[in-house]
């Protein structure tokens, strides 16, 4: 009996044994199959880049590789709504198969004139290929040609306070303009700490301030900013300036009239009281601001600021109210509603006839929109198109709703209503001082940028300290 106890035990160690092996074998199969390849997933960009007649540029990111790449670029068709590998295909180079975002860009050609396009990104591995969402884009009626003319307005390259006729005129480095109904630009002339008006003939004269440092209100001649940038009209024609400096909006009336329309100069982030009822007048002085840069006004009078130093994008209410529209203090890159989304260091602000506004994210790379609801969205750039913009750092609307966009790089664009974005000038990470036909115009630091009646664009050429005009001219 004792025997059969003893081989009793062993053929029990042997089955308890034999189930560890099996499930160590099971645990391996499982390890080998999490290394099976995927399909990749594939974002299609959602912006057609320099589109004519007869060509256009467009992409695509992979956002999941799901193995080794082997093919990718952009498919498209004017007659299949959802083209794919076996239409007419670009094949763009293969980017390195271990980054997150692998970007790619190619050239469409041979186009036809006045035809729509269906268009999406593709990418391949050994597990099949992978589609991005259909985008649609029209060409060109007929052979036409966006040219620009870049010249020098007013300033002649170095920085200094002169008030005097175009070239004649200086500036120390200026980084806001805006246009008001007559023509005349405004220049926010950070470093003079001025505000500088120039007439369509480009003669310049001073506004408002004083070049020396300060924060005090009353006459504009008399009156103190620190380091003015961004600024905007509103329909009554009152001049909102961003005093990045103080930290305060500040209003400039057409009488001249300097005033603090929100902010009390402290830097810090405060939407001041619940509502409006303890103010005396329209202006809020509880609110706090960090480094405002930018500010927009729409036609019923709410004035937008690009709060830079806080990450967010705030609303002055016609009552005086402050209110946070979009964004949280701590900087990113989230498409999302009000406070769950994120911006980093936005720079340039912009709104349309609709309510609809736009922001130039520049730690960011990308232009955001939010809509009247609070809505954020990315319209251009960001993670889905990271070499598409560098460093937006101002952008403008026209009537027709095209935005205007100059980067830090030393380009300046147009995002038209069609989503198709053109390179009206400058050329990127190519730093001068240099006028002549679109891309062969050199730009340094650009930052502000305003387009007038007659579609004729003004920026702000920070380092070169001078206001440069570019013509747009449609060659048939």
């Amino acid at each position: 009996m004792k025997n059969l106890y003893i081989r009793n035990f062993y053929l029990s160690l042997f089955f308890i044994l034999f189930a560890l092996l099996s499930n160590s074998c099971k645990k391996t199969t499982t390890s080998s199959s999490s290394n099976t390849v995927t399909i990749p997933v594939v974002i299609t960009s959602s912006t057609i880049i320099n589109v004519t007649s007869t060509s256009a540029l467009s992409g695509g990111v992979i956002s999941s590789i799901g193995g080794v790449i082997t093919a990718n670029g952009v498919c498209y068709s004017t007659s299949i709504a959802t083209p794919t590998i076996t239409d007419t295909k670009t094949s763009d180079p293969v980017m390195g198969n271990g980054t997150l975002y692998p970007e790619f860009t190619g050239k469409l050609s041979g186009l036809t004139p006045n035809t729509l396009y269906y268009l999406r990104a593709y990418a391949t591995n050994s597990g099949g290929t992978g589609y991005g969402s259909v985008i649609k884009f029209t060409t060109s009626a007929s052979l036409t040609a966006i040219t620009t003319t870049v010249s020098t307005f007013a300033g002649n390259g170095t920085a200094g306070y002169v008030d005097a006729g175009g070239t004649g005129a200086q500036f120390n480095n200026p980084t806001g303009v805006t246009v008001d109904a007559s023509g005349n630009l405004y220049v926010s002339d950070t470093h003079n700490n001025i505000i500088r008006e120039i007439t369509p003939a480009g003669q310049v004269s001073t506004y408002a301030g004083t070049p020396t440092i300060g924060f005090s209100n009353g006459v504009a001649a008399t009156a103190q900013f620190y380091a003015p940038t961004g600024s905007a009209f509103d329909s009554q024609g009152n001049l909102y300036v961003a005093d990045f400096g103080n930290n305060v909006i500040r209003k400039i009336t057409p009488a001249g009239t300097v005033s603090t329309y929100a902010g009390n100069g402290r830097a810090g982030y405060y939407n001041g009281a619940a509502d409006s009822s303890h103010l005396k007048s329209t202006t809020d002085t509880m609110a706090l601001f960090n480094n405002p840069q930018a500010v927009a006004v729409d036609a019923a009078g709410n004035v937008y600021v690009a709060d830079r130093g806080n990450n967010l994008i705030r609303k002055i209410l016609p009552t005086g109210r402050v209110i946070t529209m979009a964004g949280t203090r701590t900087a990113g890159y989230v498409d999302a509603t009000n406070v769950l989304a994120k911006f980093n260091n936005p720079s340039g602000i912009a709104v349309d006839a609709s309510g609809n506004v736009y922001v130039a994210d520049a730690g960011n790379s990308a232009v955001r929109k939010i809509t009247p609801a609070d809505v954020v969205s990315t319209i251009a750039g960001g993670t889905t198109q990271p070499a598409l913009l560098n460093l937006p750092s101002g952008i403008t609307i026209d009537k027709a709703g095209n935005l205007y966009i100059v980067d830090e790089s030393g380009r300046v664009f147009e995002y038209t209503t069609a989503n198709v974005l053109y390179n009206l000038a400058g050329t990127v990470n190519a730093a001068g001082f240099v006028n002549g036909a679109g891309t062969s115009a050199l730009f340094s630091n650009p930052q502000g940028i305003a387009i007038d009646g007659n579609n004729n664009i003004y920026v702000a050429d920070q380092y070169n300290n001078c206001i440069r005009k570019i013509v747009v001219t449609i060659v048939n």
